[in-house]
Protein backbone atom coordinates (compact mmCIF):
# COMPACT_ATOMS: atom_id res chain seq x y z
CA UNK A 1 0.00 0.00 0.00
CA UNK A 2 2.93 2.25 0.82
CA UNK A 3 4.78 1.63 -2.23
CA UNK A 4 1.41 2.59 -4.01
CA UNK A 5 1.09 5.55 -2.45
CA UNK A 6 4.86 6.76 -3.36
CA UNK A 7 4.31 5.86 -7.14
CA UNK A 8 0.95 7.69 -7.21
CA UNK A 9 3.02 10.95 -5.65
CA UNK A 10 5.32 10.54 -7.85
CA UNK A 11 3.70 10.22 -10.89
CA UNK A 12 1.72 13.16 -10.25
CA UNK A 13 5.08 15.34 -9.19
CA UNK A 14 6.11 14.01 -12.49
CA UNK A 15 3.02 15.10 -14.11
CA UNK A 16 3.05 18.80 -12.74
CA UNK A 17 6.71 19.04 -13.23
CA UNK A 18 6.31 17.88 -17.33
CA UNK A 19 3.22 20.97 -16.97
CA UNK A 20 5.80 23.80 -15.86
CA UNK A 21 8.07 23.00 -18.66
CA UNK A 22 5.42 23.00 -20.97
CA UNK A 23 4.15 26.67 -19.59
CA UNK A 24 8.03 27.53 -19.82
CA UNK A 25 8.00 25.94 -23.49
CA UNK A 26 4.50 27.87 -24.56
CA UNK A 27 5.64 31.57 -23.28
CA UNK A 28 8.74 30.80 -24.50
CA UNK A 29 7.47 30.36 -28.12
CA UNK A 30 4.96 33.58 -27.15
CA UNK A 31 7.94 36.03 -26.37
CA UNK A 32 10.29 34.19 -29.17
CA UNK A 33 7.87 35.04 -31.93
CA UNK A 34 7.19 38.32 -30.77
CA UNK A 35 11.21 39.15 -31.01
CA UNK A 36 11.95 37.38 -33.98
CA UNK A 37 9.83 40.17 -35.57
CA UNK A 38 12.51 42.60 -34.48
CA UNK A 39 15.03 40.57 -36.40
CA UNK A 40 17.42 42.24 -38.96
CA UNK A 41 18.05 45.97 -40.17
CA UNK A 42 15.03 46.27 -41.85
CA UNK A 43 12.33 44.34 -39.50
CA UNK A 44 8.84 46.03 -38.93
CA UNK A 45 8.55 44.69 -35.26
CA UNK A 46 5.46 44.40 -34.10
CA UNK A 47 2.72 47.31 -34.99
CA UNK A 48 0.81 48.22 -31.71
CA UNK A 49 -1.64 49.99 -34.61
CA UNK A 50 -4.84 48.39 -33.65
CA UNK A 51 -6.89 47.42 -30.62
CA UNK A 52 -6.95 44.01 -32.36
CA UNK A 53 -3.20 43.59 -32.09
CA UNK A 54 -2.99 44.98 -28.94
CA UNK A 55 -5.19 42.44 -27.80
CA UNK A 56 -3.01 39.63 -28.87
CA UNK A 57 -0.23 40.68 -26.96
CA UNK A 58 -1.68 42.59 -23.40
CA UNK A 59 -3.88 41.11 -20.95
CA UNK A 60 -7.22 42.32 -21.36
CA UNK A 61 -6.67 45.40 -18.46
CA UNK A 62 -3.30 47.08 -20.11
CA UNK A 63 -5.02 46.18 -23.40
CA UNK A 64 -7.97 48.68 -22.59
CA UNK A 65 -5.92 51.25 -21.45
CA UNK A 66 -3.24 51.25 -24.44
CA UNK A 67 -6.26 51.32 -26.87
CA UNK A 68 -8.47 54.18 -25.05
CA UNK A 69 -4.71 56.33 -25.29
CA UNK A 70 -4.32 55.57 -28.79
CA UNK A 71 -7.95 56.62 -29.44
CA UNK A 72 -8.05 59.70 -27.26
CA UNK A 73 -4.93 61.12 -29.00
CA UNK A 74 -6.01 60.22 -32.04
CA UNK A 75 -8.79 62.50 -31.14
CA UNK A 76 -6.61 65.16 -30.18
CA UNK A 77 -4.69 64.24 -32.98
CA UNK A 78 -1.13 64.11 -31.04
CA UNK A 79 1.07 60.89 -30.72
CA UNK A 80 -0.32 58.69 -26.96
CA UNK A 81 1.96 57.87 -23.93
CA UNK A 82 3.92 55.66 -25.92
CA UNK A 83 6.01 56.77 -27.99
CA UNK A 84 8.60 54.03 -28.49
CA UNK A 85 8.12 50.22 -29.04
CA UNK A 86 7.72 48.94 -25.77
CA UNK A 87 9.36 45.79 -26.66
CA UNK A 88 12.72 47.06 -27.25
CA UNK A 89 12.84 50.36 -25.38
CA UNK A 90 13.20 52.31 -28.53
CA UNK A 91 12.09 54.23 -31.49
CA UNK A 92 14.40 52.46 -34.04
CA UNK A 93 16.19 49.33 -33.96
CA UNK A 94 19.14 47.21 -35.48
CA UNK A 95 19.01 43.99 -33.74
CA UNK A 96 20.98 40.93 -34.77
CA UNK A 97 19.75 38.55 -31.71
CA UNK A 98 18.15 37.91 -28.45
CA UNK A 99 18.78 35.93 -25.44
CA UNK A 100 15.79 34.86 -23.55
CA UNK A 101 15.01 33.48 -20.65
CA UNK A 102 11.47 32.56 -19.10
CA UNK A 103 11.28 31.76 -15.51
CA UNK A 104 7.86 30.31 -13.76
CA UNK A 105 6.73 33.08 -11.35
CA UNK A 106 3.56 30.94 -10.24
CA UNK A 107 1.24 28.73 -11.59
CA UNK A 108 -0.16 30.67 -14.40
CA UNK A 109 2.15 33.44 -14.43
CA UNK A 110 5.77 33.59 -15.60
CA UNK A 111 8.71 36.57 -16.69
CA UNK A 112 10.75 36.68 -19.45
CA UNK A 113 13.94 38.57 -19.36
CA UNK A 114 15.47 39.14 -23.00
CA UNK A 115 18.69 40.65 -23.36
CA UNK A 116 20.04 42.28 -26.86
CA UNK A 117 22.34 44.68 -28.05
CA UNK A 118 20.20 47.58 -29.93
CA UNK A 119 22.39 50.31 -32.23
CA UNK A 120 25.31 49.32 -29.98
CA UNK A 121 23.42 49.92 -26.48
CA UNK A 122 22.99 46.42 -23.89
CA UNK A 123 19.47 46.26 -23.88
CA UNK A 124 17.44 44.12 -21.18
CA UNK A 125 13.91 43.84 -20.85
CA UNK A 126 11.91 42.12 -18.36
CA UNK A 127 7.78 40.78 -19.69
CA UNK A 128 5.61 40.07 -16.76
CA UNK A 129 3.18 37.45 -18.47
CA UNK A 130 -0.18 35.66 -17.24
CA UNK A 131 -2.07 32.90 -18.37
CA UNK A 132 -5.43 33.51 -20.28
CA UNK A 133 -7.38 30.76 -21.85
CA UNK A 134 -4.54 28.58 -22.42
CA UNK A 135 -2.73 31.36 -24.29
CA UNK A 136 0.25 33.91 -22.53
CA UNK A 137 -0.37 37.48 -22.73
CA UNK A 138 1.95 40.41 -21.20
CA UNK A 139 0.43 41.75 -17.72
CA UNK A 140 3.69 44.60 -18.01
CA UNK A 141 7.33 45.46 -19.16
CA UNK A 142 9.82 46.52 -17.74
CA UNK A 143 13.05 48.48 -18.60
CA UNK A 144 15.72 50.73 -16.72
CA UNK A 145 16.00 53.52 -17.20
CA UNK A 146 18.60 56.13 -16.07
CA UNK A 147 19.27 53.82 -13.56
CA UNK A 148 15.43 53.41 -12.58
CA UNK A 149 12.69 51.18 -13.10
CA UNK A 150 10.18 52.15 -15.35
CA UNK A 151 7.32 49.93 -16.37
CA UNK A 152 4.55 49.91 -19.42
CA UNK A 153 1.73 49.90 -16.88
CA UNK A 154 2.42 53.30 -15.36
CA UNK A 155 2.84 54.79 -18.67
CA UNK A 156 -1.19 54.43 -18.82
CA UNK A 157 -1.85 54.66 -14.90
CA UNK A 158 -1.72 58.45 -14.12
Amino acid sequence: MLMRRSFIVGAVSAALAAAARAGDASATAFITAIYNSYKGKDANGVPLDSERTIGRYFEPKLASLMAKDQKDAARRQEVGSLDFDPFVDAQDWDITSFDIVVSDAAAGKAQATVKFVNQDQPMTVVLDLVGIRNAWRIHDITWLRDGKTETLRNIFVH
